[in-house]
């Protein structure tokens, strides 16, 4: 009996898992959301929330109600029918995340017939019926009723889980206490209130015939009823109702599978332990001493209830979680570890050895002096690019054709006259004393200005607002005499002009335009005071529109 309990339990189970066992459910909750937590608990959730305390308060969660059906069996002295009806309700209530209390309601109805004959050690119902055993034996035979009343305390076995979410479904255990009340009645008699004669069935001990011999009693047996009040000792019990009370313990398993965030089916087995051997109203069994047949050891009757249930979830879900054991309390923890909302995270810090503003992990050199400006790479800034950084150039501006410098950075032009610095310094009879300028780089078939090209541009228009008498003449080179290097030249004028103009400041009758030189460096703008003889305008169009690029 026990082999058929276990494969239909088995049964059930892979047919209601089969599509829902690996589905992942909503198993989380918004923890910042007030109205989940109840008022008593409000001050750690907002200290939680002010990362004043470490954990979440505890949400407030919805009660389960159940309903259940199934097979209601008695395993005693008597050999069970199977199945037979057993219904049940519970309510059900968490107090954490793995325990739950439940109060439950069992009503079972069992059966059983022997396939044993008794000859000795006859129950009072037998003897009062007129049985007398030896030659004119009987086969035992029951019909309960049983009611089961009990508080059970509920583990949940698997919501805490560390590589998923949560699963649709829990696996949990019970334990608890209770009472039961319960109605034997057995069947002695025929309608006609005569004696049976059980000596007309042949018995079969060999176990594949008992089912025949269970079968041919049962066919005897219809011709009567189960009225008669099985053996239970009278007075010496306790009553409720004209029915024995017994104290209960009950313990059991099962597992719950999500429908729903409102609806789960359980299917559960529990065995209930009542300290009694009259369940099936019999006492002793056909094994015992020769002379009474009674059994040398007691044997407590139990009863088993498997069934499956159909379970609710109630209360006002905008006010209330599910029931804590279909949520993992884990969700918190991993998703903040995955995307922060609440963790106070320290500012990084990142190693900068030399102090420059620039982290050792992008510093392309990582020993600059203290003070020194450097680039977005760290590297020390070397404005007029002539290979001594701005922190040791004693000329932070050398033109270009007093290049290459000594190590202070201080250019040495080949001619000791003025002829050798013929359009970057102010003829004799200027009136102009802003000196040397400098010479803006493009990189190659380019004209758009750097970061540091723009810096020199700054530094020569500080130097015209402090010499208002002066003009610069702005000049570029062609390296071939070609339409596009014609037009490079004149786009590389054109953006310095401009820059100067709408960046700095600088009024357009200051500047002198003049492209398309020759003898110069062709990827060189030239900037120079302009003589009392030099004239041009600031402005001059494109030579050819059409070839223009972009910078």
């Amino acid at each position: 009996m026990a082999t058929k309990r276990i494969l239909m339990l088995l049964g059930v189970f892979t047919m209601l898992t089969s599509s829902l066992f690996a589905q992942e459910t909503t198993g989380s909750y918004d923890w910042r959301d007030s109205s989940l937590i109840p008022s008593r608990r409000l001050g750690q959730h907002n200290e939680f929330l002010n990362n004043q305390y470490n954990f979440p308060a505890k949400p407030r969660n919805q009660w389960e109600v159940g309903l259940k059906v199934g097979t209601f069996n008695i395993i005693g002295d008597v050999p069970s029918q199977f199945p037979t009806p057993g219904f049940g309700l519970h309510v059900r209530k968490s107090l954490g995340y793995v325990f739950s209390l439940r109060a439950e309601y069992i009503y079972g109805m069992a059966r059983g017939v022997s396939w044993k004959a008794r000859t000795a050690g006859l129950a009072d119902h037998w003897l009062d019926a007129g049985y007398t055993g030896g030659a004119n034996y009987v086969f035992d035979n029951y019909k309960s009723t049983v009611q089961d009343l009990s508080i059970q305390g509920v583990f949940t076995m698997n919501n805490l889980r560390f590589h998923k979410g949560k699963t649709g479904f829990v696996v949990y255990g019970l334990a608890g206490i209770g009472g039961t009340v319960y109605d034997t009645k057995v069947n002695v008699r025929t309608d006609a209130n005569a004696p049976y004669n059980f000596n007309s069935i042949t018995t079969h001990n060999v176990y594949k015939d008992r089912r025949q011999t269970i079968k041919d009693v049962k066919n005897l047996l219809d011709a009567g009823s189960y009225s008669t009040e099985a053996e239970n000792e009278g007075t010496a019990r306790s009553k409720l109702f004209g029915k024995t009370l017994r104290f209960s313990r009950t313990v059991g398993a099962g597992v719950a599978i999500k429908l729903s965030d409102k609806l789960n089916l359980a299917l559960e087995d529990r065995v209930t332990m009542i300290g009694d051997d009259l369940l099936d109203g019999v006492r002793w069994q056909n094994t015992g001493t020769p002379a009474t047949g009674r059994s040398l050891t007691p044997s407590y009757d139990i009863y088993n209830y498997l069934s499956l249930g159909l379970n609710i979830n109630i209360g006002n879900k905008t006010k209330s979680v599910q029931p804590l054991w279909w949520l993992n309390p884990l969700d918190y923890a991993y998703s903040e570890l995955n995307s922060p909302k609440h963790m106070k995270i320290p500012k990084p810090v990142l190693d900068d050895a030399d102090g420059d503003g620039v982290p050792d992990q992008f510093d392309m050199e990582p020993n600059t002096p203290a003070g020194a400006a450097v680039d977005t790479h760290g590297v020390s800034r070397d404005t007029d690019g002539d290979g001594v950084p701005d922190y040791k150039d004693k000329e932070l501006i050398t033109p270009t054709v007093c290049q290459p410098v000594d190590a202070d950075g201080v250019g040495k032009c080949p001619c000791p006259d003025e002829s050798c610095f013929e359009g970057f310094v102010a003829k004799k009879g200027s009136d102009c004393g802003i000196g040397d300028l400098p010479s803006i780089s493009f990189n190659a078939k380019v004209f758009k200005l750097s970061k540091d090209a723009e810096a020199v541009l700054a530094n020569v228009a500080e130097r015209l607002r402090q010499n208002p008498n002066c003009k610069i003449v702005v000049t570029s080179y062609t390296c071939e005499p070609s339409k596009s290097s014609q037009q490079l030249s004149w786009d590389r004028v054109n953006i310095v002009i401009n820059y100067l103009i709408e960046k700095q400041g600088i009024s357009p009758d200051r500047l002198i335009f003049k492209y398309g030189e020759i003898g110069g460096d062709c990827n060189t703008v030239d900037l120079r005071a302009a003589d009392t003889s030099d004239e041009g305008p600031n402005t001059v169009p494109a030579p050819h529109p059409n070839l223009r690029r972009r910078g």
